[in-house]
């Protein structure tokens, strides 16, 4: 199984991968793993401030945040995983690549605010939700 692993370095992320890792089924080198951070695009008349070098070192530091707390744990188990960084929107990203990729699962964690708390804040997951044609497992 090819499967798409969306983190952000949240909680919830750390949450999610030890769920993974917790249950045989969904981790295991029988599944190509592919773990994917989108850090948000620097606003264009700021990016114009800095040069490439520093801004692609802000993407970089940004994009280590998110994979540093999964990438311990899966490599104390052994799991081969190619790690994927972005810029962008994360919901139209992570919909994207899991869509083009051909992924067999999507795998989020999730804050689980609930439709108030969407409504009101927005969520990563809805709009993922929305416009994902790939299976996606949410883990709260």
């Amino acid at each position: 199984m090819k499967i798409l692993v969306a983190v952000d370095g949240s909680a919830y992320a750390k949450r999610m991968v030890a769920y993974l890792a917790a249950h045989d089924e969904w981790l295991g080198p029988q599944h190509q793993y592919t773990v994917l951070t989108v850090v948000p695009a620097v606003p264009t008349r700021a990016a114009a401030v800095f040069d490439k070098e520093t801004l692609q070192a802000y993407y970089d530091d940004e994009s280590e945040k998110a994979f540093k707390p999964v990438r311990g744990t899966l490599k104390k188990l052994g799991i081969n995983v190619e790690y994927v960084a972005k810029i962008g929107n994360a919901a139209e990203l992570i919909g994207k690549t899991a869509d083009r990729g051909k992924y067999d699962l999507l795998v989020m964690g999730s804050r689980g605010l609930g439709s108030l708390g969407n409504l009101v804040l927005g969520s990563v997951v809805t709009k993922v939700l929305a416009q994902c044609e790939t299976p996606v497992l949410l883990v709260r």
